[in-house]
């Protein structure tokens, strides 16, 4: 179509943008109706996407290797929400930008990048998706204009470079989203899809894409709902904080070091102090809350008090903190929790990679390691305890080979689900020894939880066994 006929000048953003909102509240077929549809013919056209492309913005989808609004440097973007029980909406999946061609990618700079031409500025079309609904008639919820702001996408360009240093090393095969903060390297296609070549090794390698995380997509989806509007403008957010957190690293410290690097670096004055002499030079007390560890750990990383798991930049990475406390031997006697497991969210999915569970498995780790001294810590009331000496801390990403077994554990949990089977003694248990086991944390051990077969059941929770901690920590010294 020409541009003189379209209802929209696609050199301008705002423009574009503007036509755009007429979508809020509307369905493809209330908007352009049955007969543009059928004459359209859906069959082998390409995804919703392309169909908002071609019959609403009324241009011809092609392969070019640009922004869609090309003129404008604008991209369009689907993105699906869910609806959940309590009828608030929440993000459904990752935001695709663009796939990785791995022996092209290494010869661009971020900034020459595909990828950054097409994630600076996106018009992002938030809808409603619903299973055994129409795609045409699913509703359009938000329509926002997205520019990353400038903090993210310092993070987001050390991400990029992550990314291109593992193809560089050829280990394009070795590639997890867990090797990053913002943008993830997210499987594509598949079980059974012809892997890719990659250029630095004769090994294949599985489709991948570049793509905004889906603890990332969140956040925006957050600030959105906080905006109250349905149509929103993001020009003015300049700071990076769109999450409700806190933020803990600034700009100019960004634009000198990676993100992870100023945590670590936080760490540094408190090698090899003891419990009492951390709490001593936080100017804090010693506390018998058996936590202490993990908010003493907390406390180094905020500069005072808060839960770095709760700050912008830890929401939008989905990044996790964890103590882990090493006996006098080298054991480790406690197992890891992590969050109840959402039936619903089980029993519902049905692919491995787009899961709950996939996310927290294949999502980055900061663990905080503390060892056993042989002292005692001594309370005010007169008790003492066993004290452990702060040792190091680290980063960490699940291996493609744990997160094979990974998804087994996922594969055995969703079975378990949909035969009505939610009991300890079908999922996998601690002596199985197969790194992770189901079982409920003491605190909510009576707690009940909606069963999608019907009814309520009691809540389990996702755990790694203390052995594999064990494994995690020696492999990491």
């Amino acid at each position: 179509m020409e541009s003189c006929a379209l209802k929209y000048d696609k050199t301008n953003p705002k423009s574009i943008f503007d036509y755009a909102t007429r979508l809020v509240g509307q369905t493809l077929r209330s908007i352009i109706g049955d007969q543009a549809i059928a004459a359209y013919n859906l069959r082998g056209k390409g995804g919703f996407n392309q169909m908002i492309e071609k019959l609403y913005f009324e241009y011809d989808v092609n392969s070019c290797p640009e922004p869609d609004f090309r003129e404008a440097g604008v991209e369009l973007k689907g993105t699906a929400l869910k609806e959940l029980k309590d009828k608030s909406l929440q993000i459904k999946e990752r935001l695709v930008i663009d796939m990785i061609d791995y022996c092209e990618v290494v010869n661009h700079t971020f900034e020459d990048s595909l990828f950054y031409r097409k994630c600076r500025l996106m018009l992002l079309l938030f809808y409603l998706y619903q299973k055994d609904v129409d795609q045409v008639d699913w509703e359009f919820i938000y329509v926002v204009l997205w520019k990353i702001p400038s903090k993210d996408l310092l993070i987001i360009k050390h991400d990029y470079q992550v990314i291109i240093n593992k193809i560089k090393r050829g280990e394009a095969h070795l590639l997890s989203e867990g090797d990053t903060e913002y943008l993830g390297a997210c499987r594509k296609g598949q079980k059974g899809d012809p892997e890719r070549k990659q250029p630095y090794s004769d090994i294949l390698a599985a489709k991948r894409a570049f793509s905004l995380k889906p603890s990332y997509m969140r956040t925006v989806l957050n600030y959105i709902k906080k905006c109250g509007k349905r149509a929103v403008i993001n020009y003015q957010i300049n700071t990076g904080r769109v999450a409700n957190g806190e933020s803990i690293v600034e700009t100019k410290e960004l634009q000198e070091k990676s993100f992870e690097q100023i945590i670590l670096d936080k760490f540094v004055p408190y090698k090899g102090m003891t419990y009492a002499q951390i709490c001593d030079k936080l100017g804090i007390k010693v506390s018998k809350a058996k936590n202490r560890y993990a908010l003493i750990a907390q406390r180094i990383i905020m500069n005072g008090p808060g839960n770095p798991n709760k700050t912008d930049e830890f929401l939008k990475a989905g990044l996790q903190m964890k103590t882990i406390r090493v006996e006098a031997g080298g054991n480790i006697e406690q197992s890891m929790s992590f969050e109840n497991i959402d039936y619903s969210e089980v029993y519902e999915n049905d692919n491995w990679f787009d899961s709950r569970l996939y996310e927290i498995f294949s999502g980055r780790f900061l663990f905080v390691i503390f060892k056993a001294d042989g002292d005692l810590i001594r309370f005010e009331d007169g008790d003492s305890d066993n004290s452990y000496s702060f040792d190091r801390a680290f980063f960490w990403t699940m291996p493609q080979e744990d997160l094979l077994v990974a998804e087994e554990y996922w594969n055995n949990i969703r079975k378990c689900v949909l035969d009505n089977h939610i009991a300890p003694k079908y999922f996998f248990k601690l002596q199985d020894h197969k790194h992770f086991h189901v079982r409920p944390k003491a605190r909510v051990a009576t707690d009940l939880a909606e069963n999608p077969n019907g009814g309520y059941v009691k809540k389990y929770c996702y755990w790694f066994n203390n052995e594999y901690i064990q494994k995690i920590e020696r492999e990491n010294r």
